[in-house]
């Protein structure tokens, strides 16, 4: 288990790289005796040193719930993000140049919830029924500590991840609002195109067999914390597709089928 001190300055580490678009070297590779729960401490803590900045918390993220994703972490379970209020981004709405630092994208499905959620025995079926509507979304990565160590080679893993908030950095939100039974969401689809050209493509079905399990597992996740959702929470449910790389000058368009699209501009 890592210090309390080495808990706080490397939050800290991570604040300041958020702010001046720098990243910093691997968590991992620093202190390799590190756990998940090391990790989920580094966040929390970098979480409040932004709710101390007066950033709002205005939902969740859930990553790494493809197998895919998981095996090249060496993991077998997803893992959670915050996200705040200046994370939001609208559809068609153009990022500043100078927002981020490596931003990358992927496309899944944003929960709107009505009723909160909590408890250890929570089911899809609850997840269903807390939910307000459901609609396309792009989450934007960033990373704030680096990918890959430029002198050892070493690959950032998911202790990284995690303390980075889980890489999350933004939330686009458009196309067409849809009752959660509306359709079956395992079949809902996403072609995602950099410039008109598709880059990557996805089902639903490639998160947990089901979007909403991403949902059972971040609300199971949280009662051993003592934890919950809340009514009003907007939280993405886990990403149908490998990150898609962005540049400057790069439109990215998500297609949802008859549940419309979505896109970001990076100026």
């Amino acid at each position: 288990m890592l210090a309390e001190t080495d808990i706080a300055r490397l939050a800290g580490e991570l604040d300041a790289a958020e702010r001046s678009r720098t990243q910093i070297p691997l968590i991992s590779g620093r202190f390799p005796d590190a756990d998940m729960g090391d990790a989920y401490r580094i966040q929390d803590r970098w979480v409040s040193l932004k709710e101390a900045a007066g950033r709002r918390r205005i939902g969740w993220k859930i990553g790494l719930t493809s197998r895919a994703m998981q095996a090249a972490l060496q993991i077998d379970t997803p893992d959670s993000g915050i996200l705040f209020d200046d994370m939001a981004f609208q559809d068609g709405d153009a990022v500043p140049e100078d927002r981020f630092i490596q931003p990358r994208i992927e496309a899944e499905i944003a929960f709107v919830l009505k009723a909160p959620l909590k408890g250890a025995t929570v089911g899809i079926t609850d997840v269903l029924n807390a939910t307000d509507y459901i609609l396309p979304a792009l989450e934007i990565l960033d990373t704030r500590v680096q990918r890959k160590d430029p002198e050892t080679g070493q690959m950032r893993n998911v202790i990284d991840t995690i303390a980075d908030n889980a890489a999350n950095a933004g939330i686009v939100t458009g196309g067409r609002p849809m009752r959660p039974l509306d359709m079956d969401m395992r079949w809902i689809g996403a072609c995602v195109s950099r410039n008109g050209v598709v880059e990557e493509t996805g089902l639903g079905a490639g998160v947990l067999n089901h979007p909403a399990m991403g949902i059972v597992w971040l609300v199971r996740r949280l009662d051993t914390l003592g934890m919950g959702l809340q009514a009003g929470e907007v939280v993405l449910s886990g990403s149908f597709i490998r990150p898609v790389e962005t540049a400057h000058g790069d439109t990215i368009t998500a297609d949802f089928g008859a549940a419309g699209t979505v896109s970001i501009y990076f100026r």
